[in-house]
């Protein structure tokens, strides 16, 4: 269970970060500088990355839902805290809190995308979707 969650959270990871990060290497940043000489590529990449967010929300929202995301981001939020009540965080630090809200949002998808794994390990029940007719 633990890999399968690891898996899932590494490709929310990357999605997040391909997307945008402090660092020159993202996609909102490559799309700026190429979208005058490499337009369809600048679509194409930016749609294949919309794809993936689409289904990484879609599937947290029907996992998890708007509570759950909140609670997720409440714990990541008290982490955060105890990190700077500790004085290991100094949160007048920009980059820094730009990364752990990066960080905070995939581990919110990449629970969503987990969820059903982790309730069926922990109550034994499988979760199944509605078929839409």
């Amino acid at each position: 269970m633990l890999m399968r969650l690891l898996i899932r959270w590494g490709f929310a990871l990357v999605l997040v970060m391909a997307t945008y990060n402090p660092t020159k290497w993202n996609l909102v940043r490559w799309g700026m500088d190429n979208y005058t000489s490499n337009l369809p590529v600048v679509v194409l990449v930016t749609l294949v990355v919309l794809l993936g967010w689409i289904i990484y929300i879609r599937a947290t929202f029907r996992s998890i839902g708007p509570v759950g995301i909140f609670l997720v981001l409440a714990l990541v939020g008290a982490l955060v805290w105890v990190f700077y009540d500790q004085g290991w965080l100094d949160i007048g630090n920009a980059t820094a809190m730009t990364w752990i809200g990066l960080i905070a949002l995939s581990f919110v998808l990449g629970i969503g995308m987990t969820w059903s794994i982790i309730r069926r390990a922990i109550s034994g029940q499988l979760d199944v979707d509605d078929i839409e007719e």
